[in-house]
């Protein structure tokens, strides 16, 4: 079907491209399903294991501390072996402890779950990094933006588990049999779509073409991992994948997004830990009222996350992220300090608004550069885990003396942090030529031995950030 570009021109978009794209919109969708589908029986968890909130509170530390110790290693994975390794990893890893975190409730066993949530922990890490750098070799082969909605589909995904948790709760379905029924579902449905969600079909998952590097000269190709002796898998390519990785926690941009992934990680996920409280207890609302307004927040972040797209293309990623922190550190404060709850309802939508293409611009500016997609990716999602380790226990801390409401205004402070560092999610090379869907060559062959053979022309690793 043709497409229109941002020209208004129609333009082909190839049909492994497309495929890629609904792809990864799935998996996106399952990883909500999977991590909201948890989080919708930890109240029968902690009734079956006699949980104390500092107990439950330590369990889901664990998890954390699994993503954290795990989120680096998988981009040294996914860099040096190809996202489809890094997703089959996962898969393997996610399904064993989904299983352990039915059968530990089941057979009274702390230790079980505990493990079981390490895992989790584990295989969410593991796999955001590969899921990450796909969604942006896709949104490059399409020449606009399209990652934010990978975002929305991971949202619509986590409603969807939250739905299904609560109906099984609701007719008795056991958390071991729920927790088993998802982790087959989680197995057959990223085995099924592993042939095409990955767009890159060379040997090693490695990018589409190495031709268009502008910075790089021929004569440093080869100790570099840049040239086409490392796209064609040569030792010196291969000695220099691990620490490729690993050197992007040396590079100041790259960490400067990470702080831009924090503050909008801070912002998401102290709404989804806390807004439901704060609205219960800072207005004497019932606990279905605050359910609302958690879906209120959720519900606004998923429209723009669908329709922002354009607004990214026409203004650039510098200004919507500029824009997007004023409007959610507004949206806050009004919920924060407004006398009636129906003033705090608009807050809410404007903080959802403002929070909703903070992360997608983050994760498309760290993956400017496809050979070092991977390892940047890594590094601004430890941002994002540092920010869920840190988020939960401060602000429970700061919501004993001044209650929840006004304590999640504290996170606007780096809300005005991640305005201030804006500029950082520019193009590294805004001087390269527009992408097109046009120029994208179909994947190669897993059998083919040179992955950019002469006439065909190469995918542009960088381009303007203000798409024509």
């Amino acid at each position: 079907m043709p497409t229109p570009a941002p020209t208004g021109r129609p333009v082909l978009v190839p049909p492994a491209v497309t495929r890629a794209r609904w792809l990864l919109m799935g998996l996106f969708a399952l990883a909500g399903i999977t991590f909201s589908s948890w989080l919708a029986r930890i109240p029968a968890v902690r009734d079956a294991l006699d949980l104390s909130t500092t107990d439950l509170g330590g369990m889901l530390l664990v998890g954390s501390l699994g993503a954290l110790l795990t989120v680096t290693l998988a981009g040294v994975v996914v860099q040096r072996f190809g996202s489809r390794t890094g997703i089959v990893a996962s898969t393997a890893v996610l399904a064993v402890g989904y299983v352990l975190m039915g059968v530990g409730p089941a057979v009274g066993s702390r230790t079980v779950l505990a493990v079981g949530i390490f895992l989790n922990g584990v295989a969410i890490a593991l796999g955001n990094v590969p899921l990450n750098v796909e969604s942006s070799r896709v949104e490059r082969a399409m020449g606009r933006t399209v990652i934010p909605q990978f975002h929305a589909a991971f949202s619509i995904g986590a409603v969807t588990g939250s739905g299904l948790g609560a109906v099984a709760s609701a007719v008795g379905v056991p958390v071991v049999t729920q927790f088993a029924v998802v982790a087959a579902l989680t197995v057959a449905w990223r085995l099924a779509s592993l042939r095409g969600v990955v767009l890159d079909a060379a040997p090693g998952d490695r990018p589409l073409t190495t031709s268009a590097v502008p910075d790089v000269p021929a004569h440093e190709a080869a100790t570099t991992g840049t040239g086409p002796r490392a796209a064609t898998g040569g030792r010196a390519g291969r000695r220099r994948r691990i620490p490729t990785a690993l050197d992007s926690w040396r590079e100041p941009r790259t960490l400067l997004i990470g702080v831009v992934i924090m503050a909008a990680a801070l912002s998401e996920g102290s709404a989804n830990d806390w807004l439901s409280l704060a609205v219960v207890d800072g207005f004497g609302r019932s606990e279905a009222v605050g359910g609302a307004m958690l879906g209120v927040f959720v519900g606004a972040m998923t429209v723009v996350r669908l329709l922002g797209t354009r607004l990214i293309d026409r203004y650039g990623r510098v200004v919507v992220l500029r824009v997007s922190g004023v409007v959610s550190l507004a949206g806050l404060l009004l919920f924060g300090f407004a006398p009636t709850l129906e003033l705090a309802g608009l807050g809410i939508v404007g903080w959802g608004f403002g929070a909703a293409l903070a992360v997608p611009v983050g994760i498309a500016a760290a993956s400017d550069d496809p050979l070092r997609s991977a390892g940047r990716v890594a590094v601004v999602s430890s941002f994002s885990s540092i920010a869920s380790l840190a988020a939960p226990p401060l602000l429970g801390l700061a919501a004993e003396s001044m209650g929840a409401r006004h304590a999640l205004v504290l996170i606007g402070v780096a809300m005005v942090a991640s305005v201030s560092l804006a500029g950082r999610v520019a193009p590294e090379h805004p001087s390269a030529a527009p992408r097109t869907p046009a120029s994208v060559p179909d994947p190669v062959p897993e059998h083919a031995a040179d992955p950019t053979p002469a006439g065909v022309p190469t995918l542009a690793l960088a381009g303007p950030d203000r798409l024509p």
